[in-house]
């Protein structure tokens, strides 16, 4: 584990929040090495919310900041997101699942950089938003077709509409926004994304950033089906918009 900070000046703090994530965990901090943390100006942050498995063992190889889960109890990923950005340094903070991969490393967080920079296509906006497809290798034709369509229908929401939303899979914010806004409201078992762009968006701007994609695990679709999980996502979300709470009492995890 490297916990001394990089010895270049920080633009982004990447925070990973995982949960028994030893399947999938590997394969994102592969992509994260030192070459590209110290080209991209980036911290890695991974932050624990109660792994019982090997996660922990694997953070420690990498050379992040590993941010154990010293509470007792299993954290909410919105507590784990929230635990990251603490010790984070960056100017962005770019929150990506431990499940989750960009489709393009190099490019996605070129992209990143830039902005960072104040620089680039989206450099008047506050917070990123990412499409979210399943990766290739792993796609059917169902993935496909949903993906595609809710990809749209969020990108109209947010730059056509001015809506703050955007999938927690990987979210991407500027340091002081954050901040400004307090963070991810760590009593939402679910929503807590949603909710977070949505607070962002009442002072400051979203974009929906179609060159920023990245592909998801499909294990929670596989288990419980598109039609469940929409449903879910929708009720959770108007649940916080109406009621300032979730309707989930727990996010089961699917491992």
């Amino acid at each position: 584990m490297g916990d001394k900070p990089p010895q270049f000046p920080i633009l982004i703090s990447v925070v990973i929040p995982v949960l028994n994530e030893e399947k999938l965990l590997p394969r994102l901090l592969a992509i994260l090495t030192p070459e590209i943390c110290v080209e991209k100006q980036m911290e890695v942050i991974i932050s624990d919310g109660g792994s019982t498995d090997s996660t922990l063992a694997i953070a420690a190889r990498h050379h992040g900041i590993l941010v154990p889960n010293c509470t007792g109890k299993r954290q909410t990923i919105a507590e784990g997101r929230n635990c990251g950005a603490e010790v984070a340094t960056g100017k962005v903070i770019c929150f990506i699942n431990g499940d989750t991969l960009p489709e393009y490393p190099t490019e996605f967080f070129s992209v990143i950089h830039q902005w960072a920079n104040g620089q680039g296509k989206h450099k008047k906006a506050s917070a990123l938003a990412c499409p979210v497809y399943i990766s290739p290798d792993e796609r059917r034709w169902s993935d496909l077709l949903f993906h595609t369509f809710f990809n749209e229908y969020l990108r109209f929401l947010i730059n056509v509409l001015k809506i703050g939303i955007g999938r927690g899979e990987c979210q991407i914010v500027k340091r002081d926004v954050f901040e400004k806004v307090g963070g991810y409201n760590s009593l939402l078992v679910a929503g807590e994304d949603f909710d977070l762009f949505r607070r962002i968006a009442l002072t400051d701007k979203v974009k929906f950033a179609k060159n920023l994609p990245v592909h998801e695990s499909p294990r929670r679709f596989r288990r419980y089906g598109y039609f469940k999980i929409l449903a879910s996502w929708t009720i959770n979300a108007l649940s916080v918009i109406a009621r300032g709470r979730s309707v989930n009492k727990e996010w089961e995890p699917v491992r």
